[in-house]
C-alpha cells in the first residue's frame, strides 16, 4: 500500500504571534475606518453660523428687512440669507428667508449685500457680484404689506469695509 501525505502536509500550522499581528492589523484597520468617517460626518454637519448684520425698517415702519451672514469656515465664502419681517422681530434659522445668496461682494474687497426700500414696498438687495443669488420669494406679505424683493447685481459700494460683515460690525464696537 503507497504512503500518502495528508492535505496540509507542508503546511505550518499558524502560531499565536501570527494570528495576534493579523488580529491587531485587522482592529487598526476597522478603527482607521470608523474614525475617517465621523470625520466625514462631522464635517458635513458642521453647521454654519447665522449672524444677523443688518436691518432696514420699511418706510410704514411696520416691517423689516433683515440680512443674515452665514460663514461655514476657512474653505467657503460667506452666505448671505434676507428675510423680511414684522417690525422688531428677532430672525431664525426657521424662519423662511426671501432671498439667498452666496460669495456676494459689495465692491473688490468688502464681503456682502445692502437692504435698500425703494419705495413703500419695493425691497432691494444690492450687491456688486455674486457666485449665486436667488430670490426665493420674490414677493411675500408680512404685518398687512405685501412687499416685492429684488436682487440688484453691478451695483458697487465703494464705502463698505473690507472683509465679512459681521467682522467690521464687531470691530466697530
Amino acid at each position: 500500500m503507497p504512503l500518502t501525505a495528508p492535505l496540509n502536509a507542508g503546511v505550518m500550522p499558524p502560531n499565536i504571534s501570527t494570528m495576534l499581528i493579523t488580529s491587531s492589523t485587522y482592529w487598526l484597520r476597522l478603527l482607521l475606518i470608523v474614525a475617517v468617517s465621523l470625520a466625514a460626518i462631522s464635517c458635513d454637519s458642521y453647521d454654519w453660523s447665522f449672524d444677523e448684520v443688518a436691518r432696514a425698517t420699511s418706510p410704514s415702519g411696520k416691517v423689516d428687512a433683515v440680512l443674515v451672514e452665514r460663514n461655514g469656515g476657512a474653505t467657503t465664502s460667506f452666505g448671505y440669507n434676507v428675510y423680511v419681517v414684522p417690525k422688531g422681530k428677532s430672525v431664525s434659522k426657521r424662519d423662511a428667508e426671501v432671498a439667498r445668496l452666496y460669495g456676494a461682494v459689495r465692491n473688490e474687497h468688502a464681503f456682502g449685500v445692502n437692504l435698500k426700500w425703494e419705495g413703500a414696498n419695493d425691497l432691494a438687495a444690492e450687491y456688486l457680484e455674486a457666485k449665486n443669488a436667488e430670490a426665493v420669494k420674490p414677493s411675500v406679505e408680512v404685518a398687512g404689506e405685501r412687499v416685492v424683493i429684488m436682487l440688484r447685481p453691478n451695483v458697487s459700494d465703494p464705502s463698505a469695509p473690507a472683509g465679512g460683515m459681521l467682522y467690521n460690525l464687531e470691530k466697530n464696537r
